[in-house]
């Protein structure tokens, strides 16, 4: 779990956990293809779909499902 920093909790990504969306913060030069490879492996999950943000500080932040 190199690539996966931690879990983001805040009022938007509490209210995705209702539709089973996680959302992480994930070092800054992992593709979406290692963040899928350790979601599954550390989750167990399948995961469906990946979407990105960039944020002002560098960090890169997916919510998977």
């Amino acid at each position: 779990m190199d690539g996966i920093r931690y879990a983001v909790f805040t009022d938007k990504s509490i209210r995705l956990l209702g539709k089973n969306q996680h959302t992480s913060n994930v070092e800054s030069g992992s593709t979406r293809t290692e963040i899928k490879h350790w979601v599954e492996l550390f989750y167990g999950l399948r995961m469906v779909d990946a979407d990105s943000l960039t944020s002002t500080q560098y960090d890169l932040r997916y919510c998977f499902q």
